[in-house]
């Protein structure tokens, strides 16, 4: 008991500062955000902060092995009639919903910040590309061991890259524009439909 009291206050902290760093990246751009603030709006020191976070661009990715683990556990959960376009389309929904969790009505738009800050702070484009691509070769991966006999690594990394493309590129400028989340979730949700349209035709040929 007490050790799942200990694990839900880490996770409770580690929330806490990534809540506060994305609200300061958002309000007072990445640069001129220190871990000294970071650490004062989330109310801990900042020896804690770096218990749970190396460098500010840490926190930035700090999602991916959650998102990671969450496509992994969707492509396992595949039942014996879902096909591929069935798990990616699956996966989608579930990214979609997994940005929400917590944050309600401005969920989406806030946790799109990490995204729009990988693709527009400098010193964070060549990360965000490595894990950008180390993270399509997991799914590629993934996928051709879940479905060996209907898709090949090029089949399955033109589906991957289709869709992790539409959903980044279509977060990122709904995003600038200055939608509501609701309005984010609208584009998302369309666009998904457009790129699942174009893997079927992938899957048929």
């Amino acid at each position: 008991m007490a050790e799942g009291l200990r694990e839900r206050k880490k996770q409770r902290t580690r929330q806490a500062l990534f809540d506060a760093a994305m609200r300061l990246f958002a309000e007072q751009g990445y640069e001129r955000t220190t871990v000294a603030e970071i650490a004062a709006a989330a109310e801990v020191s900042t020896k804690t902060l770096f218990n749970y976070f190396a460098s500010k661009d840490e926190m930035v990715f700090a999602l991916r092995e959650q998102r990671m683990n969450l496509v992994a556990d969707t492509i396992d959960e595949r039942g014996p009639d879902d096909g591929p376009v069935d798990v990616l389309a699956r996966i989608a929904e579930r990214l979609l919903a997994d940005a929400l969790v917590g944050y309600g009505e401005a969920g989406l738009a806030f946790t799109a910040v990490p995204v729009r800050l990988a693709m527009t702070v400098p010193e964070l484009q060549a990360k965000a590309l490595l894990l950008m691509f180390d993270a399509q070769r997991e799914w590629v991966r993934a996928l051709t061991k879940a479905f060996p006999d209907e898709l090949d690594p090029l089949t399955a990394a033109a589906a991957v890259g289709s869709l992790m493309g539409t959903l980044q590129m279509t977060a990122l400028a709904s995003f600038e524009r200055g939608d509501s989340s609701a309005e984010i979730v609208a584009h998302l949700r369309s666009v998904v439909g457009i790129a699942m349209n174009g893997i079927r035709q992938l899957e048929r040929s």
